[in-house]
């Protein structure tokens, strides 16, 4: 198993006294919010992590040594965008690849490695971990088709009505096999108010060639706080402190 970590930005809108800095070297509870990521991944070797770096690239790099593969993600242009930048990593490569973020440091060990363990169980091409938290109000949402089967994601500001009542929301994280991953990436396109490519359009994609796509849910609706604010950074800190991290 292998994982890619987008890690590239800037994080304009922390607002700290570390934001000079890329995104992920900001610290929560002491700790750079990438080192938390990498230690809820210590179930992989560090060999088998490819970490997306951009901005002030070589803090992070130096900050975490040769341990990890780091591949350059020159131009910010989305999640899909710097998982594009591995593809030639793994051309060779047959198996799952899980990918998670950087400054999404709440994400559990246990509840990524039973997730894993579904997908691969499942055979599925891609699985998508869910949550229910009525905080997260603009975080994207799972629709099903009449059947109860995955369908898309739709970002929170893109809702109708009738979407903005679905409780199921979209963690971030994702698992897939690495074929039909990159088979699939291509077809992505940058058609959208941000002019970027999105990582959400995959599994969508994968659907509706009539590839599996499954959902894993976990039980802490807390485990989808990511860090883009300096309010983020603070609760982020209070969850940590909560389960004995901080």
């Amino acid at each position: 198993m292998r994982a890619i970590v987008p890690a590239a930005g800037k994080g304009r809108r922390l607002k700290t006294r570390e934001q000079d800095q890329p995104k992920v070297l900001t610290r929560a509870c002491g700790k750079p919010l990438l080192e938390t990521v990498l230690g809820q991944l210590d179930f992989l070797r560090p060999e088998d992590i490819y970490i997306v770096v951009g901005y002030q690239k070589e803090k992070v790099m130096d900050y975490f040594g040769p341990r990890y593969h780091y591949v350059e993600q020159p131009e910010q242009l989305g999640t899909g965008h710097a998982v594009m930048m591995c593809q030639q990593y793994f051309e060779d490569y047959r198996g799952t690849v899980l990918v998670t973020f950087g400054d999404m440091p709440l994400f559990r060990r246990e509840v990524m490695r039973a997730m894993c363990a579904y997908h691969e169980a499942k055979r599925a091409a891609c699985t998508l971990m869910t949550a229910e938290n009525p905080d997260l109000v603009y975080w994207a949402r799972i629709v099903r088709d009449a059947n109860g089967r995955f369908r898309r994601i739709v970002e929170a500001k893109d809702c109708t009505p009738e979407e903005a009542r679905i409780r199921e929301l979209f963690s971030g994280v994702l698992v897939f096999d690495s074929q039909a991953l990159f088979e699939t990436l291509p077809r992505v396109d940058r058609n959208n108010l941000q002019g970027e490519y999105y990582l959400t359009e995959v599994p969508e994609l994968m659907a509706r060639q009539g590839l599996t796509v499954e959902t894993f849910p976990t039980d802490d609706g807390d485990d989808l706080r990511g860090v883009n604010t300096a309010e983020d950074l603070a609760i982020c800190e209070q969850v940590l402190r909560k389960r004995g991290m901080g």
